[in-house]
């Protein structure tokens, strides 16, 4: 393509789509690359079998684990990212989690929470993120868990959900890992990219999957645009990187090895590294009688025991739930303990370790590889063998038996950090405004940046992030 941008997005998830809002709304020539392509209005996206046992939308990628093994990670190509699929759950961290914390392997954000509280409050306003009344099933397991001397405390889980899905009770059953058709979830590609999609200076090009960075001939710390696997190229002023924590670092690893930057940048050696995605497990507790909960994912449930960990519902009816079920159970017996199931999302804080990476594909290796291990994070381990341990017994405490089974890797949901933001480029790969240190034009906006993972969710994080690095540069501009 002949035109020139102001800026070129690569990736339209959370930080992909608030960045090309943001932008957009001021008048910015923006060109946003998204990988896959729309997703289909046909219901498909709701069918629990599509979803969920075939993985029919998921990207069917190769990886390869610590040990060599091959695996899939559960990514989505799409317009508006895996922000069409998550759960929806958009909470804010806690101002002390932007602070190190050694002890438990927290490294530090470059900003404070009061810096980010103003993109919150603006992310939250156009996502629609408000609370929900929990429903009598939830109320009277947390009234007990509550009650019973054990530490629990609750408080609402705001989520982007529009107030009337309750009136749909095929979206409203299955909102959690699937894609509304009736646009009652705010993602991405509904909140954000539809309130600009009109304007003449956005252009959205989905199919086009970035294959790598184009340098200045001149100058290498300073990029003229992207190159497409199919040959196209496409240039702008700048380039922020949108990709997710697994795909981002790859792009970058790539570019400053070709450039011969890798020599050059003491950023270089951070790129892939600290990778996170918090330590998770679901638990189902059953109960001699049937759950009629619609939403159920309303409330989240805190100890602080355990302050690095948090709890909430799980948005699956009983349906659903008996896909948790193994598959050894007769599918009918399944389904019935899944009408009398209720589930829950546990995570903990897993802190960062260098030693826990994305290697893009090198030294004649045909995937890319995702180096983590939880024993390099053994405060966290601990932690959450608690959380699981302790939340189980209290459920049996209040009448309720419970089975746990951990998150295994392929779980990318929460995957963040791999390009860190911080001060020092020897240990942080972008700065406090999102630039790559030591490159003049390159800035990335999604959760890979993420220096620390927090208690909850990152969904909400992310955008606010997003927002503020397009403000600034903005800003930037306007001052030059």
């Amino acid at each position: 393509m002949n035109e020139h941008y102001d800026v070129l997005i690569v990736g339209s998830g959370a930080g992909g789509s608030a960045a090309a809002y943001s932008l957009a709304h001021v008048g910015r020539r923006v060109l946003l690359l998204e990988k896959g392509r729309e997703l289909p209005r046909d219901g498909s996206t709701l069918d629990v079998d599509k979803v969920i046992r075939q993985g029919f939308f998921k990207s069917k990628e190769h990886w390869l684990d610590r040990n060599g093994q091959t695996f899939e990670p559960e990514e989505y190509f799409n317009l508006g990212g895996k922000t069409k699929w998550y759960g929806a759950a958009l909470a804010r961290f806690e101002p002390h989690e932007f602070e190190a914390e050694p002890a438990h392997q927290c490294l530090p954000w470059p900003i404070s929470y009061r810096e980010l509280e103003p993109y919150y409050e603006q992310a939250e306003t156009l996502l629609n993120v408000h609370q929900f009344k929990p429903e009598p099933d939830l109320q009277a397991i947390v009234g007990k868990l509550t009650c019973n001397g054990a530490g629990w405390n609750a408080r609402p889980l705001t989520l982007a959900l529009d107030s009337n899905i309750v009136e749909h009770p095929e979206e409203a059953a299955h909102f959690d890992a699937f894609a509304s058709v009736k646009n009652l979830k705010a993602d991405g590609q509904r909140a954000l990219l539809e309130r600009v999609q009109q304007l003449p200076n956005l252009t959205v090009l989905t199919g086009q999957a970035v294959r790598d960075f184009i340098a200045d001939p001149e100058r290498p710390e300073r990029l003229i645009g992207v190159r497409a696997e199919d040959g196209g190229e496409f240039r702008a002023d700048r380039v922020l990187l949108a990709a997710g924590a697994l795909h981002s670092p790859r792009l970058l690893q790539g570019y400053l090895e070709i450039t011969g930057l890798t020599d050059r940048l003491p950023c270089a050696n951070a790129v892939g590294r600290n990778y996170k995605s918090h330590l998770l497990s679901a638990v189902l507790a059953f109960s001699a009688t049937l759950k009629t909960d619609l939403l159920r994912k309303t409330l989240l449930l805190l100890n602080d025991r355990l302050p690095h960990s948090s709890i909430q519902p799980l948005g699956f009816d009983g349906e659903l739930l008996s896909t948790l079920i193994p598959g050894f159970v007769p599918r009918g017996f399944a389904r019935a303990l899944g009408h009398r199931a209720y589930g829950f999302f546990l995570q903990t804080e897993d802190g960062s370790d260098p030693a826990n990476r994305v290697v893009a594909q090198t030294n004649g290796a045909r995937y890319p590889q995702l180096d983590y291990d939880p024993a390099r994070l053994p405060a966290a381990r601990e932690e959450h063998r608690r959380l699981v341990r302790d939340f189980n017994r209290a459920l049996l405490k209040i009448g309720l038996p419970a089975a746990a089974k951990g998150i295994p890797l392929a779980g990318t949901a929460h995957a963040c950090g791999t390009l860190v933001a911080g001060h020092d480029p020897r240990t942080s790969v972008v700065d406090a405004d999102g630039k790559v240190h030591g490159l003049d034009n390159l800035y990335v906006v999604d959760g890979s940046v993420l220096p620390r993972s927090s208690r909850v969710n990152p969904s909400l994080t992310i955008y606010a992030w997003a927002l503020r690095v397009a403000e600034r540069l903005q800003q930037r501009r306007s001052s030059v």
